[in-house]
């Protein structure tokens, strides 16, 4: 492996399987130091494709979504690093087609639990190729000032605090990804700082060793000194060894072995990774330490003394004129996230929609106050539910049972009908259920099912200005409107409609007072002295009953009562009605798979 920088203030990297925390952090990181660019050039998201809204910095930029990884490296040839944020179960496949592919340098694989076959399979690979493995099981690694893999170093506090905005002269390896930000802070303490930190990952067999990093610090110009934390377990610290003891690492090297504590345990004892277990003496972080001890490394005697070694190798290269003060330099604000912000009570910002009659934000969806649950339990109808989303309150059962008598009653009319007769010409035209459905549903108007809310107005409005039926019909006439809510194509004064038959008997039971009904009735007889279809047809019918049934039920002012006919809630409830029959017509051509629907010649007046 050997060779040198992994890492510049140039270097992209593909992110695979979108997680949108540890982006952010990328590209965070990035606008703290000053990068031109960001360092993610693209996502890959198996089966998806289009864009990712981030910021840089200020600016919010578009993230473009690959639905696999050759795709992604095509479009984005400069990228070299792929980070790996797959499950243990797809990682490893996902990793080998990346090394696979001529533009990645680098994979860093996040996932703990790859099966060990796998990760060998990929070592081997890696080397053979001149490739880079970083993981698994890793954090990822840092190049201070240029690139960082996801989540490295923590939040943006820390970052700032352990100065990895700007290049330090300290080389960085280490097992664990949690210790390293330990380090981080604690070398950003002593020296100038980090120039490349890495975590290998704490599996049993990392996709790179810790001799194969410090060999590569070795070759990089900058890095003045190296510092190595390893753990109990394996024999990855005697690859180390080797190598000072050969001479092939020429600055200094800081290194402690943790889980010293072990030999306090009776029995052995499996610490957190899945390498930190002793397989017998030499595998102990004693004999490691006295190990590297032996073969030149600077090792102190507990990790409480780690820091005072790292300082003292720093200051002594600093007193040999090997590393220079480096400049501080102050980084620029990152800016606030606007829910944090808003949470911590830092600003306040205008909302953009305003609800009253719903709620999800809680443990369970509420409904105009009331949860989920004890609509359930308590045995809440349709009619129950729709006087708590419309009317936010809830009705009387009388009133709700009404309410789904109406739905009922008006749920279909037959085939004929316009609307019905549209959805029927849609479904058989090869459209969606949607489709058919708004296309039955836009008939819906002052001539076809759309009449309630004028029935309700003008029925209103006459018998609270107490004009006789008379008055109001032929005061009607005058104007030019018919009245809503009178008259039908097929019933008459000798064949009623049934809906409105069932409605009134409904009324007249459970009201407590049908002054609107009995008005409506009224001017009934007297449209029928005028022609034999002038009848109460089911929107005069069920128009003068909701009347009623606000103003009856006690539970709504004049005004409220104004309101509700002005914004068409009745109209609504024949909306919410008719699209189950629609729905039905549709659902029934589809079953029985009929052909498009094409108008007979002869049912058409052709005509000059």
């Amino acid at each position: 492996m050997a060779t040198g920088q992994l890492f510049s203030r140039q270097t992209q990297a593909l992110f695979y399987n979108y997680k949108q925390l540890p982006i952010q952090r990328m590209l965070d990181f990035d606008f703290l130091c000053g990068r031109e660019t960001p360092s993610v050039a693209g996502i890959i998201n198996p089966g998806s494709e289009g864009f990712q809204k981030l910021f840089f910095g200020l600016e919010e930029i578009a993230i473009p979504v690959h639905s696999s990884i050759e795709a992604a490296c095509n479009s984005h040839p400069t990228a070299d690093v792929f980070i790996n944020f797959a499950s243990f179960r797809s990682a490893a496949a996902s990793s080998m087609s990346a090394l696979r592919q001529p533009t990645i340098k680098v994979v860093a694989i996040i996932a703990e639990g790859v099966p060990e076959s796998d990760t060998k399979q990929l070592i081997a690979y890696a080397r053979a190729n001149n490739k880079v493995v970083i993981g698994p099981a890793t954090v990822g690694g840092i190049q201070a000032g240029a690139f960082k893999i996801g989540d490295t170093a923590g939040t943006i506090d820390n970052i700032i605090h352990c100065k990895l905005y700007r290049p330090g002269s300290v080389g960085f390896v280490s097992k664990s990804g949690g210790m390293s930000n330990e380090l981080y802070n604690t070398i950003a303490r002593v020296t100038d700082g980090i120039y490349e930190g890495i975590a290998i990952g704490g599996d049993v067999f990392p996709g790179s060793t810790l001799s194969d990093h410090v060999l590569r610090f070795n070759n990089i110009p900058q890095v003045k000194m190296m510092v190595v934390l390893g753990e109990l377990g394996g024999q990855d610290e005697y690859s180390l060894v080797e190598a000072l003891k050969e001479g092939k690492v020429n600055k200094p090297v800081v290194a402690w072995v943790s889980g010293t504590c072990a030999r306090l345990f009776k029995s052995e004892v499996q610490f957190g990774h899945a390498g930190a277990k002793s397989g017998g003496e030499l595998e102990s972080a004693q004999a490691k330490n006295q190990a590297l001890r032996e073969a030149g490394a600077v090792v102190p005697t507990s990790y409480e003394a780690l820091e005072g070694a790292i300082k003292e190798t720093f200051q002594e290269l600093v007193e040999e004129g090997k590393i220079a003060p480096v400049s501080e330099v102050k980084p620029p604000q990152i800016p606030e996230d606007l829910n944090i912000a808003i949470k911590s009570g830092r600003v306040r910002a205008p909302t953009h929609i305003i609800s009253t009659i719903s709620d999800d934000r809680g443990d369970e969806p509420c409904y105009a106050g009331v949860p989920m649950s004890t609509i359930v339990e308590q045995g809440y109808g349709v009619g129950d539910v729709i006087s708590l989303l419309w009317f936010k309150r809830s009705l009387p059962r009388y009133c709700t049972k009404f309410i789904e008598i109406c739905i009922m009653l008006c749920a279909d009319h037959g085939p004929c009908v316009s609307g019905a007769h549209n959805s029927i010409v849609t479904a058989r035209a090869g459209k969606d259920l949607v489709s058919s459905l708004v296309s039955g549903l836009l008939t819906i108007g002052p001539r076809f099912g759309g009449a309630i809310d004028d029935a309700a107005r003008y029925f209103k409005d006459a018998y609270d200005r107490g004009l006789t039926p008379y008055e109001f019909v032929e005061g009607m006439k005058k104007k030019g409107i018919r009245v809503p809510g009178i008259g039908h194509r097929i019933k008459s004064r000798d064949n009623r409609d049934k809906r409105v038959q069932l409605l009134q008997q409904y009324a007249h039971t459970h009201f407590p007072s049908v002054k609107y009904m009995e008005y409506a009735v009224q001017v009934e007889t007297y449209t029928l002295s005028k022609a034999n279809n002038l009848v109460l047809n089911v929107d005069g019918a069920i128009g003068s009953l909701f009347l009623d049934l606000l103003s009856g039920s006690g539970m709504f002012n004049k005004q409220e009562i104004d309101e509700i006919i002005e914004i068409g809630y009745l109209n609504g409830l024949f909306v919410l009605a008719r699209s189950i029959g629609l729905i039905g017509h549709t659902f029934d051509q589809k079953r029985l798979k009929q052909p498009l629907y094409r108008h007979p010649w002869e049912d058409v007046l052709y005509t000059k």
